[in-house]
C-alpha cells in the first residue's frame, strides 16, 4: 500500500476556513447519506413530501460557491455538499447546511491533487459525497478522497490523483462512493487505468485495490443488501457488465458479463438487479454466488438518469424526457408519459410520486401507478440542474451551481 498523502496536507489546505456550528443533532431518524439515498435505490421510504411544487413550498434558498453538480445529503441535521472554485477549478470546497434555517455551519477548502480539467457541462465537484453518520466522505473529479467528522474537522485524506495520475479523462469523473460497514468504496476507472478501491472508514488505509475495465466510466457503485446470512455486496458497473464485490475484502463474488451503460447506473429492489444493459436487464443473485436472469426489455432503456423501482414498477427517463413505467416482474411495458426534457438528474420516488428536475432546472411532480402517470404539478427554477435529490424527515433538497433549495410543507 502507499502511504497515505497525509504530509503534505496542510501545506495543500488552501483556506481552512471555518464557521463555529451549533450542536449538532446526530440523533435525528431520517438521513440521506450517500448518492440516491441510504439504499443508493432513489427511494425515500416513509417521506411525505411537498407534491405542490411552488414558491410556497420553499421552506429556504441560499446562494452556493463556485460550481457543483454533486447532489446534497444529509446527515445529523446537517445539509452537506461540495463545490469547486478557482480558474481551473482546483480549489475544493466541503459545505454544511443547517436544516433547518438553510444557515452555513462550516465549510472547507482543500487544493487538488489530481487533474482538474473536465468538461465544460460538469465540474470538479460531480461526485455525490457519502457519509457513515459520523464522518463526512467528500470525492472530487480530481479523485481526491476526503474525510472530515460531521463539525469539518479533517480526519483523513487522499490525493488518489497523485498516488494514480493516469486515472483520469478529458470529460471528467464522475462516480459516486459508497459507504458499507467500515468501508469506503470508489470506482476510479478511465482508458488509461481503472481500478475500484475499499478505504478504511476510520484510518483512511486502503483496505483492497482492484483492477478494473480500462474504459471511461462515469457510473456509482450500488449496494445488494445482505439475505439470508450473507454480507451485503458492492455492485460496480462498467461497459463489460456488473461484478458484485465483498466490501470487506474486494472478493469477486460473481460477475454479470453481458455489458451495461456507462452512465446511468444499476439499482436494487429486494433481491433483484435492475441493471441498464441492453435496455434494461433485470438479475436475481442466487445462493451459491451465481446469478439468474429474469428478464431483458430493450423498450424501457434509460438515458443519463438511472432507473428507478417503485410499486412493483421499473421507471426510466430517456434524455428528450419519454418516462417509461415497466412491470419489474415480467419487464412489460406499462405507459409512456412525456416531460420536458433533457435530464441527467436521477428523480426520486416516495409514496406513490416521482420528482424530476431537468437540466433547464424545470421540476415536475408525477403521480405514478400501474394505470398511468398524471403530472400533478411543475415549477420553473430557471437554473441549470444536473444532480440527483435527496430526501430526509419529509423534505427535498436539490442544488445547482448557484443555489440549494429545500422544499417542505
Amino acid at each position: 500500500m502507499k502511504p497515505l498523502k497525509i504530509k503534505s496536507l496542510f501545506a495543500r489546505l488552501c483556506l481552512a476556513t471555518a464557521i463555529p456550528s451549533a450542536v449538532i443533532n446526530s440523533a435525528l431518524a431520517a438521513d440521506w447519506k450517500q448518492f440516491r439515498g441510504n439504499n443508493a435505490n432513489s427511494v425515500a421510504t416513509g417521506e411525505t413530501l411537498p407534491t405542490e411544487l411552488s414558491g410556497t413550498s420553499i421552506a429556504w434558498q441560499v446562494d452556493l460557491p463556485g460550481r457543483g453538480v454533486s447532489g446534497p445529503i444529509v446527515v445529523g441535521g446537517q445539509v452537506l455538499l461540495t463545490a469547486s472554485s478557482g480558474y481551473s477549478q482546483n480549489r475544493l470546497h466541503g459545505l454544511s447546511y443547517d436544516v433547518g434555517s438553510g444557515e452555513l455551519q462550516w465549510e472547507r477548502q482543500f487544493e487538488a491533487t489530481g487533474r482538474t480539467g473536465c468538461h465544460s457541462k460538469m465540474s470538479v465537484a460531480t461526485p455525490t459525497p457519502a457519509s457513515d453518520g459520523q464522518r463526512v466522505f467528500a470525492f472530487y473529479s480530481s479523485n481526491d478522497l476526503i474525510c472530515t467528522d460531521l463539525q469539518g474537522n479533517l480526519q483523513w485524506y487522499r490525493g488518489l490523483g497523485e498516488e494514480f495520475p493516469n486515472a483520469s479523462n478529458s470529460l471528467g469523473m464522475s462516480s459516486s462512493p459508497i459507504v458499507i460497514g467500515p468501508t469506503v468504496i470508489a470506482q476510479v476507472e478511465s482508458d488509461a487505468e481503472a481500478f475500484a478501491i475499499g478505504v478504511d472508514a476510520i484510518s483512511g488505509a486502503t483496505k483492497w485495490k482492484i483492477d478494473r475495465p480500462r474504459k471511461a466510466n462515469w457510473t456509482s457503485p450500488t449496494i445488494l443488501p445482505g439475505a439470508e446470512g450473507r454480507p451485503a455486496l458492492a455492485l460496480l458497473q462498467s461497459s463489460k457488465g456488473v461484478s458484485a464485490v465483498d466490501p470487506e475484502t474486494g472478493k469477486v463474488v460473481w460477475d454479470f458479463a453481458d455489458g451495461a451503460s456507462t452512465i446511468p447506473s444499476s439499482t436494487v429492489v429486494g433481491n433483484t438487479v435492475v441493471i441498464p444493459s441492453n435496455g434494461l436487464t433485470t438479475i436475481k443473485p442466487v445462493a451459491d454466488g451465481t446469478f439468474e436472469e429474469v428478464w431483458n426489455a430493450s423498450r424501457l432503456s434509460p438515458g443519463t438518469a438511472s432507473p428507478v423501482v417503485m410499486d412493483g414498477m421499473t421507471f426510466t427517463v430517456n434524455p428528450a424526457g419519454a418516462l417509461a413505467a415497466g412491470d419489474v416482474e415480467s419487464g412489460d411495458r406499462l405507459w409512456q408519459l412525456r416531460l420536458k426534457g433533457p435530464f441527467s438528474s436521477t428523480p426520486v420516488a416516495s409514496n406513490g410520486y416521482l420528482f424530476f428536475f431537468n437540466e433547464d432546472g424545470f421540476a415536475s411532480v408525477v403521480k405514478a401507478n400501474r394505470d398511468g402517470g398524471e403530472i400533478v404539478s411543475e415549477l420553473d427554477l430557471g437554473e441549470k440542474i444536473l444532480c440527483s435529490p435527496a430526501v430526509a424527515n419529509n423534505a427535498l433538497y436539490i442544488r445547482s451551481d448557484q443555489q440549494l433549495w429545500k422544499f417542505a410543507e
